[in-house]
Order: C-alpha cells, then sequence, then structure tokens
C-alpha cells in the first residue's frame, strides 16, 4: 500500500505544474473582484478598496514612506522591520500602479506563492504530482482563502506560505545532508520574523523538532551538529544582523573544516541554550497559547474589560468550523488528519508540519485564526490519502481518475465558499469622503476620537491620528468607551482633551495608566476622577490641537460591544448591569402594534413597549428624518416621563432602536441618532447620515 510509484517529471513540466497551480490560485480569487467590479460603492478613486481594517496600518506606512505626511502618527511602521511595508513601497516604487491597486492584489500575488513550497515538498519524494492535486486544495481553501483573498491586505499573506518555505528547507535538509540546504533553512528561518513575526513560536516549534529529530536518527553525524547550531543561530532572539554573520561565517567555516564529533555536540548545545534563552521561548509559547485561552479583566491594578472577551476570532468554535476553516469539510478535515497520520509512518520527516497540523486542532479552543496555518499541511495529507486508496490498483488509467476525482470533490466545498463568501469593503465611497472632507479640515497633528475599528482607515484616508486602533486597544479602550457612553457632554469633552493632551505629552503612553496612575503607589480611584470631569471647572492641560468625534452609522451594530468597556467599575472589576439596546431592522407594522423582532413589540394605544412578557411605559418615542437638504428633523413624543426605555425611529435608515435611558442619553446616541449637542463645548463639522465629525472646542 506504502510502495507509491515514483514520477518522473522533468524540471520543465514542474516549472510548468507550479505556474498552472498559481495562475488557478489567483484566478479563484479574482471572483470577488468579478462580483463587485461594478458595484462603484465599493470604489475609491476607480479603484476597489481592500476589505480589511488592519490593512490601513500598512498602507499608511508605505504613504509615510513615500511622504512626511504622518510624522505626527507615533503607531506607523518602519518598512525594515515589516515585510508587508517593505514589499509594498517596492511595489510601489517599481510597477506602474497606485498604492491602492498593489494593496488590493498584493494578497494574492504574495499568498499564492504558497503552491511553490507544497510542489518541492513532494518533489523530494519523487511525487510531483501528489504536490500540484494538494497545492491546488491549499492555496484556495477556506481558511486561507479568507485570510488572503483579493483585498486582504495583511501580513497573513505570508502566514502559512512562509513556514512552508521553512517546512521545504527543514526536510530538504533532512532528506539530503548538506550545508547549503542547512544554510537555506537558516536563512528562511531569519528572514521569518520580517515577513510574519505572529506566527514566531510555530517556526520556533518547527525548529525544536528538528533537532530533536536529528539527534534521534543521526545522532552520529557531523553534519546534524553543524546544522542544528546554523538553525538555532537563526532562530535566537538578537539582532538579524549578528544572526546573519554567524550563520555565514560558520558556513564557510564548516566548510572548510572538519570538527570532532564531541565538539561540535558541545558547541550545539550551547548554541540551543542561547536560543531558548534569548529567543524567550517557553515564554513565548506559553503567551501565545494563554492570550487566546485565558479571558477576563485584569488581576493586578486596575481591572480593565479585555478585547479578547470580545474578538471572534479569539473564542472558542465548534469542531464543524474548525473542520470547514481548515479542509472545507468535517469529512476533509478527518481525511486529512488520517492522511497525515499515514504521511507521517511513510515519510517520517513530516513529523517536522505536526506544529502547523496541531496549532490548527488547537484552534477549537484558540479561535479561528489559528486555523490558516494547517491547511497547506492538510490539503497534502488529504491528497496522499488518495495517492494510497489509489495504489491499490497498479493500473494509472484508474489511479490518477480516481486521484483527480477524489481532488475535485476536497475543492468543491472550498470553491463554493469562495464563492458565496462576498465579504464588503471596509468602508464605501460615502465613508471615505466624509473622512477626505476631514482630511482638509484636520492637520497631521490632530487626532480623531473614536472606537478602534475605524482607527487604521481614519489614518489612511483623514490623515489625522487616534487613540486606539487595530493594534493599540488596552486600557484605553476603557477611555473612547467612557467618552462615547458618558450621559455628561462636559465630561465626554474634558475626558477627551484630557486623553489627548496626556497622551502627547506622555510620548504616547497608555492614557489610562498615566491619567488614573495604575499600578503604582500613586494610584486614584477613577470614579472620584470621572466625576469631578463632569465638573466645568475641571483644571485641563493647554489645548495643542484639534480633537474630533467620529460617529459612525455602523457603529450602531456594536454599540452594545463598546459599552462593555466602561461599563464596569475599574476598582473591584465588578460588572454593572448591562443597560438595554436593541436595534431592529425587520419590522412588522400592524394598525395596533408594530413587531420589532425577539418577542419585542410597541403597543401603539397604550404608548407601551412589550419586551417579552413585561409591558413598559415608553418614555420618549423620536421619529428622525432628513428633509431634502440632508437637515436631521426630529419629532419628539413624551409618552410616560419616568418610563426607563426609550424608541427612536430612523425613517430613513428604515430601523427602530429600543434603548433604556442610560443608552439613550449617552454622546453617541445623542450626538449621532439625535444630532443633540452643547454648542459651548462640541461643533459639527460634518453631518452626513453615515458618519457625524465633532470638533472639541474646550
Amino acid at each position: 500500500m506504502f510502495n507509491l510509484e515514483k514520477e518522473n517529471i522533468d524540471t520543465r513540466y514542474l516549472l510548468l505544474l507550479i505556474s498552472i497551480a498559481y495562475l488557478f490560485s489567483i484566478a479563484i480569487r479574482m471572483i470577488w473582484v468579478y462580483q463587485f467590479n461594478d458595484y462603484d460603492a465599493f470604489k475609491w478613486q476607480n479603484q476597489l478598496m481592500i476589505n480589511t481594517n488592519d490593512g490601513y496600518i500598512w498602507g499608511t506606512s508605505v504613504l509615510n514612506e513615500l511622504g512626511t505626511e504622518f510624522e505626527n502618527n507615533p503607531r506607523v511602521v518602519d518598512m525594515y522591520k515589516y515585510g508587508a511595508v517593505f514589499f509594498t513601497y517596492l511595489a510601489v516604487k517599481i510597477l506602474p500602479f497606485s498604492l491602492d491597486t498593489i494593496m488590493l492584489y498584493m494578497p494574492a500575488v504574495i499568498s499564492s506563492l504558497v503552491v511553490v513550497p507544497i510542489i518541492l515538498i513532494a518533489r523530494l519524494y519523487k511525487l510531483t504530482l501528489w504536490g500540484f492535486f494538494a497545492a491546488l486544495i491549499g492555496s484556495i481553501a477556506w481558511s486561507y482563502y479568507n485570510r488572503t483573498m483579493i483585498g486582504y491586505y495583511d501580513t497573513d499573506m505570508f502566514s502559512a506560505m512562509a513556514p512552508m518555505f521553512i517546512l521545504y528547507f527543514l526536510m530538504r535538509t533532512i532528506e539530503n545532508e548538506s550545508l547549503p540546504n542547512a544554510l537555506f533553512s537558516a536563512l528562511s528561518i531569519l528572514i521569518y520574523p520580517f515577513l510574519y513575526d505572529a506566527g514566531l513560536s510555530i517556526v520556533y516549534a518547527i525548529g525544536l523538532i528538528y533537532m530533536v529529530y536529528m539527534v534521534t536518527f543521526h545522532k552520529k553525524d557531523e553534519f546534524t551538529y553543524q546544522s542544528i547550531i546554523l538553525i538555532a543561530i537563526a532562530l535566537m532572539g538578537i539582532p538579524w544582523f549578528v544572526k546573519l554573520a554567524l550563520i555565514l561565517g560558520l558556513y564557510f567555516l564548516f566548510t572548510s573544516n572538519s570538527f570532532a564529533i564531541k565538539q561540535l555536540i558541545i558547541a550545539s548545545v550551547g548554541v540551543v541554550v542561547v536560543f531558548l534563552i534569548s529567543g524567550n521561548v517557553v515564554s513565548i509559547l506559553w503567551a501565545k497559547i494563554a492570550v487566546y485561552t485565558i479571558r477576563g479583566s485584569e488581576s493586578e491594578g486596575l481591572k480593565f474589560f479585555q478585547v479578547a472577551q470580545t474578538v471572534r476570532e479569539a473564542g472558542t468554535i465548534p469542531f464543524s468550523t474548525m473542520a470547514n476553516r481548515i479542509s472545507g469539510s468535517s469529512l476533509g478535515v478527518i481525511v486529512s488528519l488520517i492522511g497525515y497520520v499515514l504521511l507521517v509512518i511513510k515519510y517520517r520527516p513530516f513529523i517536522l508540519a505536526l506544529p502547523l497540523i496541531g496549532i490548527g486542532v488547537f484552534s477549537l479552543w484558540g479561535g479561528l485564526r489559528f486555523t490558516v496555518y494547517a491547511v497547506p499541511v492538510a490539503a497534502m495529507s488529504s491528497v496522499f490519502l488518495f495517492y494510497t486508496i489509489a495504489n491499490f490498483s497498479q493500473k494509472n488509467i484508474i489511479r490518477y481518475p480516481l486521484i483527480i476525482t477524489l481532488t475535485i470533490a476536497m475543492l468543491y466545498p472550498n470553491i463554493m465558499h469562495i464563492v458565496g463568501y462576498k465579504v464588503p469593503t471596509v468602508f464605501n465611497k460615502a465613508e471615505v469622503e466624509i473622512l477626505d472632507k476631514l482630511k482638509t479640515i484636520a492637520t497631521p497633528k490632530d487626532y480623531t476620537l473614536t472606537w478602534w475599528d475605524y482607527g487604521y482607515p481614519i489614518w489612511y484616508y483623514s490623515n489625522t491620528n487616534t487613540l486606539i486602533d487595530g493594534g493599540k486597544h488596552s486600557q484605553d479602550n476603557f477611555i473612547i468607551s467612557q467618552i462615547l457612553n458618558s450621559d455628561s457632554p462636559r465630561q465626554s469633552a474634558n475626558l477627551s482633551r484630557l486623553a489627548v493632551e496626556t497622551y502627547v505629552n506622555s510620548e504616547y503612553k497608555i492614557v489610562a495608566n498615566e491619567i488614573f496612575k495604575n499600578k503604582t503607589p500613586q494610584q486614584i480611584d477613577p470614579n472620584i476622577m470621572l466625576d469631578e470631569l463632569r465638573l466645568d471647572d475641571y483644571s485641563l492641560p493647554a489645548k495643542t490641537r484639534d480633537v474630533f468625534i467620529y460617529l459612525p452609522n455602523r457603529m450602531l451594530d456594536i454599540f452594545p460591544t463598546v459599552t462593555l468597556f466602561s461599563n464596569l467599575d475599574l476598582v473591584s472589576g465588578e460588572k454593572w448591569k448591562r443597560p438595554f439596546y436593541y436595534k431592529s431592522n425587520q419590522f412588522q407594522d400592524s394598525k395596533d402594534s408594530i413587531n420589532l423582532g425577539n418577542n419585542i413589540k410597541i403597543i401603539k394605544a397604550k404608548g407601551q413597549i412589550q419586551i417579552g412578557m413585561q409591558s413598559i411605559g415608553i418614555n420618549n418615542f423620536v421619529t428622525t428624518v432628513y428633509d431634502n437638504n440632508k437637515i436631521l428633523r426630529k419629532q419628539v413624543q413624551k409618552l410616560n416621563p419616568n418610563g426607563n426605555i426609550n424608541v427612536i425611529f430612523m425613517k430613513n435608515y428604515n430601523q427602530f432602536l429600543v434603548l433604556d435611558n442610560k443608552m439613550y442619553n449617552s454622546l453617541f446616541i445623542q450626538m449621532f441618532v439625535l444630532e443633540n449637542y452643547d454648542k459651548s463645548l462640541f461643533e459639527p463639522v460634518i453631518l452626513e447620515p453615515l458618519a457625524k465629525v465633532y470638533r472639541l472646542k474646550i
């Protein structure tokens, strides 16, 4: 069963197979472009926009390298530290395309390179067609596609491709023991953090398994310890140029000199110890596990609500979800896991891929994001099982049609997913027009306060700065949540000014820690300070820049989540009663009532709202509508002044909001939905149905 017939495919046909697999991966990703290319709302400057928020940090950083517009933004990154920025900058300089176009298509161009190591690994065992069929699946399987599709401009484009190249070079080193192979392995590991530092723990694990493998099965070979030394240096947590110099120096030393095994063993042990210490390996591996499995408030100092409690990617997932993400179906992942076991039995070096498969299974506890790493190896494993099954027949006329049929069966659910995966762009054209207008009003040193989801796009399109963003959303989420949820315009205004000036004056430290003196002997009670911020005479730092409040319509969908971050006592960590908030876009209006869904119904004659079995008097019933000049008109009916429930019918949006008094009186609802604002504290600069921007006057 395991004596698979070798495939004699020369280099010319190898390159052809790689090209076909690569173009297949690109072509499948073009489906999304085909679906939305005529949809003008998803375009800016005649180009489709990207569909991941995180892409805008890299785009902004490229803009910063191309000019000096973002010199006041401390969060833009150096292109010599992040491959996504470096290669994008290079592409903009070399190619005749705009930055927006390169950002859109680069994920497909880079991520599709995963077909190369998949095919080359299979070629190590003279089964090139196995690699070809696996590359078709691995390049477009569910999770890998989701995170590398056209428009998903993020470092995820390197997430599985780069580890597969490392895996290839290490397996080639095992199969063909030579110092050049060990050198390429070390160099591929060396460059990895530049491409995708988030997956460093996986590379550590692969490297350690390689070392154990070589010592276990090749412990008497001089080459074993030479290769371990080179690879351990590549894994060290020291500057890359030092590692490069050491790797090249030792490579030439090993090629020109012979050393006693005992000397090499001692040297390799020493180098591995340095790697384990300098790389902080145990801590990093544990931190990666803990951050996605341990969720809650902080244990020391003030008790802030943690983002991991709300991020979907960081939550546990059912087996079916894990299976779909890795292989396209539950049956598919079972086939892959069985295939991987057979693969390790037949070709022992595939044990090096265990961290990639293992992290995919870990996604059951760690969340969706971990499934992507397992996709290429799972694809190889499934096709290997197909080869094993087909090998029961010795006739190629039966074997290859069977393998092709089973491969198509694996491809089908993944392609169907891609056809149905109609992801919108981060913002639509009208929303970007608002930010583009803000760019003409603000200066590059000004700040725009809003929820972290919108941070990076705000940098890119408005050239202003934010307090929180997609990569900086820890304690300062409390600050923004409090500003948006406060029922005191004075408190929101004072906190906005205090937060921005403190952030700048502290050289961009975490604001909440600074103003509350968190985890210091001088730590203050935030509740007392928040009460003081309600006072008109609160002493604020001197104004050095403008502060804008950005309130988008799309925040209505996540406002209950935004509220969680300030709806607690920071001293004790006790969560307060969750305020009532319900949004309905689908309702049925009858003569006597309006059914809002989820057992919520407005009883017209009584001026009451029925929530489940409870009937409650409505305090305010508000109808909002825009006139022909885009001026908001409001009709407010005061039905029950003692009631704790308010209803807002946003006529142009065709939606109802049902809110308790806390939510109704929050800054976000008052200033976005109702356009009620304190004229002594705020000045509206942009009032559009999709977003409203106010300038702080103090």
